[in-house]
């Protein structure tokens, strides 16, 4: 192993990210940058040959020094880190003839009483290598009343010893006022710090230790007294300020080399004698050339009229071999440079350049301004278009309904513009469809704060469907429910009128009871927990909104689960307000076959009695298993009807799902048959009300627990 010890201080934490290499952009774009078959990068570190990656690789040159070309890159670290040779010094950054290395810093600290706490000392031998330490470096010390010393290999001082006092008058800088600093000389190859004894008693109330590094000086920068005290400065010290080396490809100087015709200088590259003062050369390409000077074949040709920056040309620019040469275009005279004399245009000919861009800077022009004139016109119709639509799809009336509504709608509700919800559902993509509403198609969106939505769309536009859209805003915005699906906000301005809820991902209750069967989850517990949600959210529509509402199309399809299974009651385009001193309403029967009430049916008085035969039918889907609609029985062609003839028949449990009748008492399945048999009485007084049932279900549920 190469001589590089590290006593007491092994190189302080190192810094995430490493130095730019100022030759990495010129090896990036001519030439190799390595040998075949080698790595260029470790971690952030490119890594130009003569160096290579890997101990003992053939990565690196094959001179006798070959071994302190060798980069070991350790992948321990994230990312990874170079260390140089077989040693644990890290290296940041190569350049043409330096190496950046990671700093190492002497410390003498004191504990509250003057005592000495800790004393640190550190040393690096390069005598063996091509390195040697910059004359970039300077050696510093930090601290008060502490001399601190460079040491050669004999014990012998190298003439750096340093000393730093603090100032009464607080006038610090690094010529010895709380910060020594002295400049390197060149050639040296061997570095080893450590302090003298010092008297530390009257710094100790600002100033607990001392420093002494050495680093390049154009990184350091000292702050003043702040730094005496500040806990960060070792570890801002390290990142910020490495030792620079200067390197060489072999002990030998250039014309040594030529003589025995051994340089490693391959084409278009010059050798350059080190100024170190202890020999060696290194390479770099001619001008006008980049790549790497010491990898075959060598640097090449440098395309200076690529780059505007690289040339001085007004009009033409013209690469040659190792440089460029400007010219003018025909009808110009002069040498092209960028100078009022560059390119002249001569008098005696029509200047058709000018014209010719004259005539075409004006048809573009007008081109541009038609195009503006263009889009204005459609924007202005877009604008109106929107503006019919919107009265179109009852914007005034929801004005009229929110006015003389007692709430209005809520805060949190949003008018949404098309291109909003455009984009939220892919432009109203087929497979973002996750069911028909009421009166549309239901899609899937995301909105750009992430928020999943169901967009509900109208197939057809016509004054009755546009009659079910508002009402169902007008609904939606009086009631706050946790079981009642959310409405978000509305789009008027499209031609079909639009609905953005809350998205339920669960899907319909009718579809898990009738499509799913056999789900773990679907227990008797959670269909009576279903069931007492949705009893207890239309108990509130009936008697807790702000004005009772009727749903008139209660159904296991508009009941939706959310990702915990939790009921939540939907689609209000069929739904009525009831003014408050009224109990029915006269109006069109509306519904849907197998759920309708017989009653509403035949005498057109819509009351909330209505909702209660609704969900019984639900209630006994819940409990069956079955079908509201049994075409395939010529007797019962309803399951109410059957549901109501076994219970009046005790043939109840004939009729229930083999999971119900496992899952439940005796008892208990008694109570929620009898209680189905009520909500479908053909009598509405007869029936419960929806608060009724939700209570009753709730003790039918206890009763089971």
């Amino acid at each position: 192993m190469k001589s590089i010890f590290l006593i007491m201080l092994v190189m302080l934490l190192t810094p995430a990210a490493t130095f730019d290499s100022d030759n990495t952009n010129r090896l990036d774009k001519a030439g190799a940058i390595t040998k075949p078959g080698c790595k260029s990068k470790c971690g952030n570190l490119i890594v130009p040959y003569p160096f290579g990656i890997g101990l003992g690789s053939g990565c690196s040159t094959d001179n006798s020094l070959s071994s302190w070309f060798d980069v070991n890159c350790d992948t321990s670290f994230d990312p990874p880190r170079a260390f140089l040779g077989t040693t644990n010094i890290q290296i940041y950054k190569i350049s043409e003839s330096h190496m950046h290395i990671a700093t190492s810093i002497v410390s003498k600290c004191y504990g509250p009483t003057g005592d000495l706490t800790a004393l640190t000392s550190i040393y690096i031998d390069l005598k063996t290598s091509p390195y040697t330490f910059s004359n970039l470096n300077t050696f510093t010390v930090i601290g008060c009343d502490d001399p601190a010393m460079m040491v050669g290999p004999d014990e012998k001082l190298y003439g750096f010893s340093c000393v730093s006092v603090c100032p009464q008058d607080n006038a610090y800088d690094c010529s010895g006022n709380g910060c020594c600093q002295i400049q390197l000389s060149k050639g040296l190859q061997y570095y080893r710090a450590e302090f003298d004894s010092g008297n530390h008693t009257e710094a100790m109330s600002f100033d607990h230790c001392s420093y002494a590094f050495l680093g390049e000086k154009a990184s350091f920068k000292f702050f003043g007294a702040s730094d005496l005290s500040d806990p960060t400065f070792l570890n801002r010290t390290v990142e910020s300020v490495p030792i620079l080396l200067d390197w060489v490809i072999r002990n030998q100087s250039c014309s040594e080399t030529q003589k025995s015709n051994t340089s490693k200088c391959q084409s278009n590259a010059f050798c350059v004698d080190s100024d170190s003062g202890r020999g060696g050369y290194t390479c770099s390409c001619n001008q006008g050339f980049e790549g790497n000077p010491y990898l075959s074949p060598g640097c090449q040709d440098m395309d200076e009229c690529a780059d505007p920056n690289k040339n001085v040309c007004e009009e033409i620019c013209i690469n040659t071999l190792g440089s460029y040469k400007c010219s003018c275009p025909h009808g110009y005279y002069g040498d092209g440079k960028k100078n009022s004399q560059g390119c002249i245009a001569k008098t005696s000919e029509f200047p058709v350049i000018k014209f010719g861009l004259g005539i075409g800077f004006g048809f573009l022009a007008i081109m541009m301004g038609t195009g503006i004139l263009y889009i204005t016109i459609k924007r202005r119709k877009l604008i109106k278009q929107r503006e019919r639509f919107f009265r179109k799809n009852g914007g005034v009336l929801l004005a009229q309904q929110m006015a003389s509504s007692s709430r209005g709608v809520e805060s949190s509700t949003k008018i949404f513009t098309v291109e909003e919800l455009e984009k939220a559902t892919n432009n109203y993509a087929a497979d973002k469809i996750v069911g028909r509403g009421g009166f549309g198609m239901v899609y899937k969106g995301v909105l750009p704060d992430d928020r999943v939505v169901a967009v509900k769309k109208a197939r057809i536009v016509d004054e009755k469907q546009v009659g079910q859209f508002i009402n169902e805003v007008v609904i939606l915005s009086q009631v706050n429910h946790r079981h009642v699906v959310k409405l978000l906000g509305c789009c008027l301005e499209n031609e079909i009128p639009l609905l953005v809820y809350e998205f339920v991902p669960n899907g319909t209750l009718f579809h898990h009871i009738h499509n799913n069967r056999g789900l773990e989850w679907l227990s008797l517990e959670n269909r009576l927990r279903i069931a007492t949600e949705s009893a207890g959210a239309l108990a509130y529509l009936h008697g807790a909104a702000s004005i009772p509402v009727i749903h008139r199309d209660v159904k296991s399809t508009n009941i939706l689960l959310d990702e915990n299974y939790v009921s939540k009651i939907s689609d209000f385009g069929a739904s009525r307000l009831v003014p408050i001193d009224q109990t029915q309403v006269t109006t069109l029967v509306q519904g849907t076959l197998g759920y309708l009430d017989p009653e509403y049916l035949h005498t057109s008085r819509l009351t909330p009695k209505s909702d209660v035969y609704s969900f019984g039918v639900v209630l006994a889907e819940l409990l069956t298993g079955r079908m509201p609609l049994l075409l395939e029985s010529e007797e019962d062609k309803t399951l109410a009807t059957q549901f109501v003839m076994a219970a009046q028949e005790n043939q109840l449990f004939h009729i229930l799902e083999p999971r119900v009748m496992r899952e439940g008492s005796s008892e208990q399945l008694k109570a929620a048959g009898e209680l189905v048999r009520r909500c479908l009485s053909l009598n509405g007084e007869k029936r419960p009300t929806m608060y009724e049932v939700a209570v009753e279900l709730e003790v039918i549920r206890n009763n089971g627990k």
